[in-house]
């Protein structure tokens, strides 16, 4: 089957044509002027901000002019991430599709889902002309993956929406309230390399689900980064340890599916012998949530310089002690995480070290507990660390009228009550929430698996059953 021929058709047409584009964060040149020429071409409205945000402005239908006018929102970048043995360039190709039963998914890459099929919901309405709704601004903002830059430098006074509903959650039963916050950690150092003394052994690790750093990261899934480390400092007593490189891991808020490093050692033998029956106990006690994960240590060659071996101790060391996954769970709400960190990227090469994290949580003094946590274990190595890329938090206003609203109406349409959650993820409510403090604001979605990762896969019926929701939701906003 076709995705032109899914229902409902008008959102897999848009999804079609806006995965066609290509849009990495902090790469959106090609999306922005896409969008924009969508709305120009339907004689709306359409400014570009300063920043890159589009907002496309529409006048309420026929009957529905006394009605709070709303803003709909969905962020135009998308994670970029593939299999190693995937040929793939983000910045050039379009996203390769296909159906598989209830499930769209691509092929070996990230599908874009998260947050293409809010964006391309947007259109659908945008270019409608039987949906009843009332006077609406589509907000599509830039760069919400890699830094919330887009919500972060949109300024007060250019919206002027009373609720806004941004289409970026991952559950068809859910209506967020609220989100965590979050900052980027940078640990960096430059250190001065030798020839190796050594015999050289190579330790790789893949295999791994990977997934949202912050939906998921409490579901115990394997973090390439810190199975290195524990692989590395399983040889610290016995072994002199040089490091050549480690590359593991890619983006902040992707969990690292698969790395490699390369070090030169003492004995290659003893050192295989002893990291080989450490693979044993993680492949034992990753068995089921990561059945995929393979471990190989073998012999290898370079001539490339190693790092010293005082050096190297002092890499191995942090990597050992650097918190990763959940830090705190919430006192208040049941099952959220409140506080958690993503150690997720490592880079050693030619001495030169640079280890990416994000922190989150719903509290900011949490958020920087962890992130001085981090800072405190780096520092004590020698180790340079940056706080950057700080946003704020989504505090829940579980009482507000759009919240009422939409529960009613999903208790009546589905004949079951939705969750009403705050998540752990980064939304750009909270941002955008400090600019506009009086709007109203509701977080909702269809059903997308395996977020950030290459088994990233949208649902069929969830997204017919969200789209049904979503013109209820428009058609019952409350007078002005």
């Amino acid at each position: 089957m076709e995705l032109s021929n899914i229902e409902p058709q008008i959102i897999w047409k848009n999804f079609s044509k806006l995965n066609a584009v290509p849009r990495p964060s902090k790469k959106e040149e090609k999306v922005i002027a896409f969008i924009k020429g969508f709305g120009e071409n339907l004689g709306l409205e359409t400014t570009v901000d300063e920043v890159g945000n589009v907002i496309i402005k529409k006048p309420a239908t026929a009957g529905m002019e006394n009605r709070k006018s709303i803003v709909l929102q969905s962020h135009l970048d998308m994670v970029c991430q593939k299999n190693n043995d995937v040929n793939f360039d983000f910045e050039t190709e379009g996203i390769k599709m296909e159906i598989d039963g209830d499930w769209v998914k691509a092929k070996g890459t990230t599908l874009g889902a998260d947050n293409g099929l809010g964006v391309a919901t947007i259109m659908s309405i945008l270019e409608s002309s039987d949906i009843p709704h009332p006077a609406f601004e589509a907000l599509f903002t830039i760069d919400e993956e890699t830094g919330m830059t887009g919500a972060l430098g949109l300024k007060p006074g250019q919206l002027t929406g009373q609720i806004l509903l941004n289409l970026d959650t991952e559950e068809d039963d859910e209506i967020d309230i609220g989100c965590a916050g979050g900052v980027d950690v940078t640990i960096t150092q430059t250190y001065a390399t030798e020839a190796s003394k050594g015999q050289i052994v190579r330790i790789e690790v893949k295999g791994l689900q990977g997934g949202h750093s912050g939906m998921d990261i409490h579901k115990g899934f394997g973090n390439s980064n810190v199975i290195l480390g524990r692989l590395l400092y399983s040889g610290l007593e016995n072994q002199n340890i040089e490091l050549i490189s480690i590359d593991s891991g890619g983006l902040r808020n992707a969990i690292p599916r698969e790395g490699a490093a390369l070090v030169s050692v003492r004995n290659a033998q003893e050192f295989i012998d002893s990291a080989t029956a450490l693979k044993k106990d993680i492949l034992e006690e990753f068995a089921t949530v990561e059945p995929g994960l393979q471990i190989h240590i073998e012999n290898s060659t370079s001539s490339d310089k190693s790092v010293s071996e005082e050096d190297s101790k002092k890499v191995i060391l942090t990597l050992k002690a650097l918190h990763n996954g959940v830090y705190r769970m919430s006192p208040d709400v049941a099952d959220l995480v409140e506080a958690s960190n993503n150690v997720a990227r490592v880079e050693l090469k030619s001495g030169e070290l640079k280890i990416l994290n994000l922190t989150r949580s719903s509290v900011d003094s949490s958020k920087y507990s962890v992130a001085e946590q981090l800072k405190s274990v780096a520092e004590l190595a020698g180790m340079n660390v940056e706080f950057s890329g700080s946003y704020p938090g989504w505090k829940p206003k579980p009482g507000s009228e759009i919240v009422q609203l939409m529960e009613k109406l999903y208790t009546e349409k589905f004949s079951e009550k939705p969750h009403v959650v705050a998540c752990h993820a980064g939304l750009e409510c909270g941002i955008i929430g400090a600019n506009y403090p009086e709007m109203e604001m509701v977080s909702f979605g269809p059903t997308i698996r395996g977020a950030h990762s290459p088994d990233e896969r949208a649902n069929i019926s969830s997204t017919q059953k969200f789209w049904s929701f979503l013109k209820d939701i428009l058609a019952n906003i409350p007078q002005k």
